[in-house]
């Protein structure tokens, strides 16, 4: 008796000697077990013949509650019923019109919109990978995409026309053929493709009609690392959506949970995890054209959303509006997202109230990932059991100045050691495979990195400093090499150097990010070296950089040197530059801003700087 009696003692104290020494011992659990879970389901799919896609665990939900609302879009709701058959009607328009085939790559040039959703499910329901082009982009970045994801056809929205005629004649050149989603069109070489989606039958497609796809098929091209001068085109196979879709379920989504997404769905994010993700737990969306600080808690009680995509900058955003009294008056209860900083989140989470901040780190392309799912802020995910056998990866030693991995005497790289930052490199196997960029092999080969540990292997070469402590919590630290991330879009400081030297005046650039205080992220920045006997033309190089650069990607600040420092193997030196920023009290080269309002370069004095880092102006 006295045996049994002890024993209920200390199981009925193991919960509370587990929190003590053990204190995420029950996240740890809860997340494996739904690992695992969605795991088993993905090898299933692996194995399934036919191939069951995200079309069909899409018209699965169709069958199960048509009527469910899917979309709620500017005062309008879609059930899942009406957007099956709008996609049924642009596939069957598609397939008669511009005699779309199952492999034929397809360009979207949409803005969010209803109309993005079911052009997508059009496309994937004839087995045509889809291109999501990012808006912003214009002229030879535009042109760019279409050359590196061999996309034959483009589909614009009607607002986006003159973007299209801006470039129409290459288009021609190439033999892309152009539809626009509108009624009418007055120009030659663009055809109106509005009036045919309307007319076209609303009845389901034969699934023979994708007969070929598997799991390894490219389903979509996601143009990262990029959406500056020449944006890199990631192959993301049907293996890769299905994995993301998960996302949300591993935070603890389900069905009944309506989510929002107002970040654009060309972007992984917004498409991947918000809505196929959606799709994948059969819940409502809420879409909205893009971000609005201002209306974002208004949307949340407006439509009862219980889950919030984030990037850090939003965060930070949702923080600096006015304080109201119904701040906490939401139902919203689960945030996925990455890139908010420790202070940003504290923050967040004292104003608006208990939710759960599910901070991740992923790349589209790379094929290693982390979600912080406990509540312990400031990290983006945890090392566990599955990390480890399912997404075998390494944190290496790496040399910032040289911008290479540490090697030792036998060529081979060095782990750091714990709560040492290293760079992030992914093992490349059958499992956890990269398969690159689209018509970009240098790229490519450049973020795989072979020999690491034995003579041989081979690694996804993440271009990321993280940090592991003694808990196993991974820290995010910051990016290497030639990208940095600013407003939520990654920019390439080589491709924003090369659209500099186009400008006649200048010689040599160097491009980088600095920090701004207040601000996420790092903004851009460029050293120049103008040609001998040249001034720098403050006008046209701000003209260039618009016809090329989104305006997230071009350098607010430039600065003007005799010579720009390099290292012995004759790459930039951007580490002092960095170090140095914007301060015109601490340098003594010429320092320009990017006035926009002026689209024009300014001197950079003083009182300007003195405004930047009082916030009263808007960076």
């Amino acid at each position: 008796m006295y045996m049994w009696m002890t024993l209920l003692a200390g199981l009925a104290l193991l919960p509370a000697l587990l929190k003590t020494f053990f204190p995420y011992f029950f996240q740890d659990c809860v997340y494996i077990y739904r690992a695992l879970g969605f795991g088993i389901r993905l090898n299933v799919y692996k194995r399934k013949t036919p191939f069951y896609s995200i079309v069909d665990c899409f018209l699965e939900a169709v069958r199960k509650h048509p009527r469910r609302a899917f979309i709620h879009f500017e005062g309008k709701t879609y059930t899942y019923e009406e957007v099956d058959k709008e996609s049924n009607k642009v596939a069957d328009a598609l397939r008669s019109v511009a005699a779309l085939k199952e492999g034929d790559t397809v360009a979207l040039f949409l803005g969010n919109e209803p109309r993005f959703v079911w052009t997508w499910l059009g496309l994937a329901k004839l087995g045509c990978p889809a291109a999501l082009l990012n808006f912003n982009i214009r002229s030879k970045s535009l042109l760019h995409c279409f050359s590196c994801c061999g996309a034959n056809v483009l589909i614009a929205a009607a607002e986006l026309r003159d973007a299209v005629e801006e470039i129409l004649p290459a288009l021609k050149e190439k033999g892309i053929t152009v539809y626009l989603l509108s009624d009418e069109s007055t120009t030659d070489g663009i055809q109106c493709i509005g009036q045919a989606i309307a007319k076209a039958s609303d009845k389901p497609l034969s699934p023979s009609l994708r007969s070929n796809v598997h799991i390894r098929s490219t389903a979509l091209y996601i143009y990262t690392s990029g959406t500056t001068g020449l944006p890199k085109a990631a192959y993301v196979t049907h293996e890769r959506v299905w994995a993301s879709s998960f996302i949300q379920g591993v935070c603890g989504v389900t069905s009944e949970d309506i989510f929002y997404i107002n970040l654009p769905l060309y972007h992984s994010a917004g498409f991947l995890i918000g809505l196929i993700g959606s799709i994948e737990r059969g819940n409502t969306v809420v879409l909205r054209r893009k971000f609005s600080a201002s209306q974002f808690w208004d949307d949340c009680r407006k439509y009862n959303i219980t889950v919030m995509q984030y990037i850090g900058e939003t965060l930070r955003y949702l923080c600096n509006t006015p304080k109201k009294d119904n701040d906490r008056d939401h139902k919203v209860k689960i945030a996925i997202g990455n890139g908010v900083r420790a202070e940003v989140w504290k923050d967040f989470l004292n104003r608006f109230g208990r939710i759960n901040v599910r901070e991740l780190y992923a790349a589209t392309e790379g094929n290693v990932g982390f979600i912080n799912y406990t509540d312990k802020v400031g990290v983006v995910g945890r090392v566990n059991i599955i990390s480890r056998v399912f997404f075998p990866f390494a944190l290496i030693k790496f040399d910032i100045e040289k911008e290479e991995p540490v090697r030792n005497s036998e060529g081979l790289c060095i782990p750091v050691g714990r709560d040492e930052v290293g760079l992030l490199v992914g093992k490349i196997t059958k499992n956890t495979p990269f398969v690159g960029y689209a018509g970009n092999k240098q790229q490519t080969e450049k973020k795989r990195l072979s020999n690491v540990f034995v003579k041989g292997d081979l690694y996804f070469n993440s271009g990321d400093l993280l940090r592991i402590d003694n808990e196993n919590f991974v820290y995010f630290q910051d990016r290497v090499g030639d990208t940095f991330r600013w407003k939520g879009e990654n920019v390439a400081t080589t491709e924003v150097a090369d659209i500099l030297m186009m400008v006649d005046c200048i010689e040599e650039a160097n491009v980088y990010g600095v920090k701004v205080e207040g601000h996420e992220g790092r903004i851009g920045m460029a050293a120049v070296k103008l040609k001998e006997g040249r001034e720098f033309d403050c006008v046209t190089i701000c003209s260039v950089l618009a016809n090329y650069l989104p305006v997230y990607a071009r350098p607010r600040f430039i600065r003007i040197q005799n010579s720009l420092e390099v290292t012995g193997t004759f790459k930039m030196k951007k580490v002092k530059l960095v170090e140095e920023g914007f301060d015109p009290t601490l340098i003594e080269d010429p320092l320009y801003f990017l006035d926009l309002t002026q689209k024009k370069y300014i001197p950079l004095s003083q009182e300007i700087h003195n405004s930047i880092m009082s916030q009263d102006i808007k960076l």
